[in-house]
């Protein structure tokens, strides 16, 4: 089966998960922001192919996620440390692994604790309203078409019900970006 790529359709979901969709990926950055970065220690910790491994770690290097680093120059040996990119998505990881407790931990409990250093407790990671500072939640956020939203793959239906949504009457608001979105040319592969 052929994969299709994402990378080019009007979602940021969409790219990104096109980069980190799969689950030797995550788990890759996981031991990676816990300080595994050495490739046999990865292999090792993953119980995954060399084969797999090697592609997700070029693909995280060439998407300047990770870089390699030197630690040893005889014989020369490197290790992956997260980028600043990289380490931006310990956010979703962090998301992850709250989901994951709430409905997978099992009876004993989360396998993992979230400690959070400059205050020492541990912690369960809240999604914040950049202005007033509130929880969000999927009952109180509205996803609205963006400047960079357009009809296309990927977003054939999305872009119309994401505008149907909104407040109505605004020609700058979401009706707005969805007429433009849709007069706009589409980037169908």
């Amino acid at each position: 089966m052929t994969r299709v790529r994402l990378a080019d359709v009007a979602c940021s979901i969409a790219r990104a998960t096109d980069l980190f969709g799969d689950a030797w990926t995550a788990l890759i950055m996981r031991d990676v922001m816990a300080g595994l970065g050495r490739f046999d220690d990865l292999a090792r910790d993953l119980g995954i192919s060399r084969k797999v491994l090697a592609a997700r770690l070029s693909r995280l290097v060439d998407e300047g996620v990770l870089e390699r680093r030197r630690y040893q120059d005889r014989p020369p040996r490197e290790e992956y440390v997260p980028t600043r990119k990289g380490k931006e998505l310990s956010a979703v990881l962090l998301a992850l692994i709250d989901w994951g407790d709430r409905w997978y931990a099992g009876e004993d409990g989360p396998p993992a604790l979230v400690r959070h250093d400059a205050c020492g407790h541990d912690t369960t990671p809240v999604m914040t309203c950049s202005h007033c500072r509130e929880p969000l939640t999927a009952d109180d956020t509205t996803v609205r078409p963006g400047p960079g939203a357009r009809v296309g793959t990927g977003t054939l239906l999305l872009v119309d019900r994401l505008s149907a949504d909104g407040p109505p009457g605004d020609p700058s608001g979401p009706e707005g970006v969805a007429r433009s979105a849709r007069d706009a040319p589409s980037s169908s592969a």
